[in-house]
């Protein structure tokens, strides 16, 4: 009688496993229509035409859970072509839904696309944004949350609300002006503004600020904790964060929980995303500044362009006073560098999934390849102001790279990427790294440019294992750190400093690697990685996109 009692309890609970597993196995569906069109705004007291999603500017939010199905169509409004691209998504086996010139055609002004992916086994802050032809500086952009499944502790309490921060610098000349500018030769120069949520600072100095500004305030209750999901998604300049008189706890960044440590402030540089848990333990006599301010700049100039908003909290008893906050010394030159190192992997903690993030022990895997990547400031190659990474500035093709894989056309792009530097002149072309699937590639990034650069891959998460000023040696992988470099999507490398990364090549499909400062990236220092699957029976690619857009040499295919 007991052994057909615990049978029948033992079928019963296999009967409802299955029905957990079946019903797991649909994961939701969300659908959104959004219209990205001009609008006008005044971000800086001045009316100007910025790039805004379903009339908005930022963009509206994406807020969506570990492994739903994300549907938007988006028609384009603009008077130009236009990519989303969905940064730190990484569109497991599907790259076709990436957004960059490497894998879709643009949409042409006028025309509807629908972008249909899954963010499958993520969590974490991220943000979209267009992605052709400087339009980034005008807008365009907008944040994206994945929350955790239910079934999946987070390693904090849940925050009494969730608040999305854009920061980035900001000209008056439309991206159209700017990017003429840059094909000039010309510098960017200062910038007219530091945004916070597409507006201009708060008067907090009048001989700095103009009237008239309209300026960002977020309304806190007094005791509780906030998270604040900082990006930096400006053109050029990194940024110093910070809120007068409040620590800013550090949990999360694009994707991985990291060690929850207290900074006073935090460099956010260009592309990059961050998550703060911010208690207001302050007794409210007054409201409080929020600050962004230029980094890594020399010039009383860049002065005028930090950025200042204000922190309202339900029983203030007045305006924002006194100084604003302290920036870290520019002269400290170790001080960010620390600060980046000192972000580390919550190996204990899970993310997307039930085991700890430090399961995955990537110090212990061995290097398949290696790629040292070299970038220059701005040179004239064929008469024209290029970028280069190891003397090669991208041309992209009139037909994508992935649409030329797919269809067998010779020709398009070369796979013979170099591992390092050639001794030979700069040149322009369209070569792409030939990654191994399954692989593990170790990446350095050596800035020989006199600013700061972020750099961006699709597709993957990496680990940031080193960084060091001067020159990247093979000595230097004895100050790695193999056990809890954090995991994230962009990574900063310091003028005449190096950054390494590692990253498992699992994720199959052609993936944009870029500077993020629209300067430098506009005039091709960029590179695609290859990820082939050889075992052509063995389906990890999703198909051909019934809605595939066709141009270049593919053109005739287009309905």
């Amino acid at each position: 009688m007991l052994s057909t009692l615990r049978s029948a309890s033992l079928f019963s609970s296999l009967i409802l496993l299955s029905i957990f597993n079946y019903a797991c196995a649909e994961d939701p569906f969300v659908f959104y229509d959004w219209k990205v069109s001009y609008i006008t705004a005044s971000p800086f007291g001045v009316k100007q035409q910025v790039i805004a999603v379903n009339g908005q500017f930022p963009g509206p939010i994406l807020n969506v859970t570990t492994n739903w199905n994300v549907v938007i169509n988006v028609r384009n409004d603009l008077d130009e072509p236009l990519l989303l691209t969905w940064n730190g998504i990484q569109h497991r086996k599907n790259s076709w839904q990436d957004g960059v010139l490497g894998t879709n055609c643009p949409i042409p002004a006028g025309w509807n696309w629908t972008y249909d992916f899954q963010v499958k086994d993520q969590i974490g802050s991220f943000f979209y944004f267009a992605s052709l032809n400087f339009q980034r500086a005008s807008g365009g952009y907008g944040g994206i949350v994945i929350n955790n499944r239910n079934v999946i502790p987070v390693p904090f309490g849940t925050p009494d609300g969730d608040i999305t921060i854009f920061i980035g610098d900001w000209y008056t000349k439309s991206h159209k002006e700017l990017r003429k500018d840059v094909e000039n030769g010309i510098d960017l120069g200062v910038p007219d503004a530091i945004l916070f949520n597409g507006l201009g600072p708060y008067r907090y100095d009048q001989a700095l600020v103009p009237d008239g500004i309209g300026y960002h305030t977020i309304n806190v209750e007094p005791g509780k904790t906030y998270r604040l999901r900082v990006h930096n998604v400006g053109i050029a300049t990194s940024l110093n964060f910070r809120i007068q008189n409040h620590n800013l706890l550090l949990v999360e960044t694009e994707g991985s929980y990291t060690v929850q440590q207290n900074y006073t402030n935090m460099d956010i540089h260009v592309g990059q995303s961050y998550s703060f848990l911010v208690t207001m333990d302050q007794n409210g006599s007054s409201d409080y500044y929020m600050v962004a301010s230029p980094r890594f700049v020399n010039s009383s100039a860049w002065a005028k362009a930090t950025g200042v908003a204000i922190l309202h909290y339900s029983n203030s008893q007045g305006p924002a006073s006194g100084p604003l906050p302290d920036p870290p010394n520019d002269l400290d030159t170790f001080f960010s560098m620390n600060q980046a190192r000192s972000i580390r992997w919550n190996v204990s903690a899970g993310a997307a999934r039930p085991n700890p993030q430090g399961s995955f022990r990537y110090g212990q895997i061995t290097v398949t390849d290696v790629y040292v990547l070299l970038n220059r400031p701005a040179e004239l190659i064929d008469g024209k102001w290029r970028t280069t990474l190891n003397g090669i500035s991208y041309l992209a093709p009139s037909t994508p790279l992935k649409l030329a894989q797919q269809f067998n056309i010779p020709g398009i792009y070369k796979i013979d990427f170099p591992n390092g530097l050639m001794n030979r002149p700069p040149k322009v072309d369209t070569s792409i790294i030939n990654g191994t699937y399954r692989g593990f590639m170790e990446i350095i990034f050596q800035n020989n440019d006199t600013t700061v650069q972020s750099y961006h891959l699709d597709g993957y998460a990496f680990f940031v294992v080193g960084m060091d000023y001067g020159v990247w040696t093979e000595n230097s992988r004895g100050t790695y750190n193999k056990w809890d470099g954090v995991a994230r999507c962009t990574t900063q490398v310091f003028p005449g400093a190096w950054t390494a990364i590692l990253v498992s090549l699992d994720n199959v499909g052609i993936w944009n690697l870029r500077t993020e400062n629209l300067n430098t990236w506009y005039l091709g220092q960029e590179v695609y990685v290859n990820v082939v699957n050889p075992e052509i029976t063995d389906k990890t690619e999703l198909p051909l996109p019934d809605n595939t857009i066709y141009c270049g040499v593919l053109s005739s295919l287009q309905k």
